[in-house]
């Protein structure tokens, strides 16, 4: 269960609770990869047997069959409770970590949480949920949800981030890890750069970037900084940060739900669809739907003894 991957065109990769069982699991992963018409090159491998999670991943060779048909025949023969990624298995391990905020590396929208505070949750939830789903145009969206925040007292986002906001299962541990493995980390939201920089302290990233609320000394005005952070302006950000770092696109892992990550997602080397909306999804590289984001970490070929765990 030992044999490197490193040769072989692509990597299979299955992460699931640890109750499932590593064995169960590789084999599992084994008849799903011979249903999906993939040839194996060598034996299952061994990622994960920590309490939590299970992971193994097996190196395939791909021949006329395309991947994204592939790797959904994989998914579904695996248990349902199984994240799967069929990624190359060239640059495997990335350089760049850039993630979405809000229902990725926090477990909530900051926006929807803090119109709580004004009464206005509901409300302003089903407009976030389809400008995430890519029905609305971002921008347009996240003005007129701003907008109904006019004259909310400043002391409500506070409130609302010591109350309300809670970091997603696995993300100290993603971080720490690709930054002990020499990673640049930012984060980068269509969100505020109130909740960005206390949740980028928080989850051990390098840097972070957002939106702004204006405010006139004692509450909201209903306004957004410009330009408004949106799709592009996340790619922008991603290029910005590979250029800094001697990097480029292929180095990079991206990480989002919703439709304003698309861009980079697709960009990126390693693009992840995080617990995230069917468009996003579809357009991303894996999924983790069922275990938390250390999934991200294996399906980068990262072991339990590499993993510098701190969830």
């Amino acid at each position: 269960m030992t044999v490197k991957t490193a040769r072989s065109s692509h990597v299979a990769i299955a992460v699931a609770p640890v109750n499932l069982g590593f064995m169960k699991l590789g084999a599992a992963l084994e008849t799903a990869c011979a249903d999906a018409g993939l040839t194996q090159t060598a034996h299952v491998r061994l990622l994960g047997t920590e309490a939590r999670w299970a992971a193994v991943e097996i190196a395939v060779a791909i021949g006329e069959q395309n991947v994204s048909a592939a790797r959904q025949i994989i998914s579904e023969v695996m248990d349902p409770a199984c994240d799967i990624a069929l990624i190359p298995a060239r640059n495997r391990r990335k350089k760049l970590l850039v993630s979405d905020m809000d229902s990725t590396i926090i477990e909530q929208e900051c926006l929807d949480e803090l119109a709580a505070y004004a009464g206005l949750k509901d409300e302003i939830a089903a407009i976030t949920a389809r400008a995430m789903a890519g029905e609305l145009d971002f921008e347009g969206a996240l003005t007129e949800r701003v907008g109904k925040l006019k004259g909310l007292p400043l002391n409500a986002l506070e409130q609302c981030y010591a109350e309300r906001i809670s970091l997603m299962p696995g993300a100290k541990t993603l971080t720490a890890t690709m930054a002990a493995h020499r990673a640049h980390c930012l984060l980068v939201s269509g969100g505020f750069t109130y909740f960005t920089a206390r949740v980028a302290q928080a989850a051990g990233f390098h840097a972070h970037q957002g939106n702004t609320l204006i405010d006139d000394g004692s509450a909201l005005t209903g306004d957004v900084g410009r330009p408004i952070l949106g799709r592009e302006a996340k790619l922008d950000f991603l290029d910005d940060a590979a250029f800094a770092n001697g990097l480029n696109r292929h180095d990079a892992l991206a990480m989002g739900d919703g439709a304003n990550d698309l861009a980079m997602i697709e960009a990126a080397g390693l693009g992840l669809a995080v617990h995230a909306k069917p468009v996003v999804a579809a357009a991303a590289d894996a999924a983790i739907n069922h275990t938390d984001l250390t999934a991200a970490l294996y399906f980068q070929g990262y072991t339990d003894s590499e993993i510098v765990w701190k969830d």
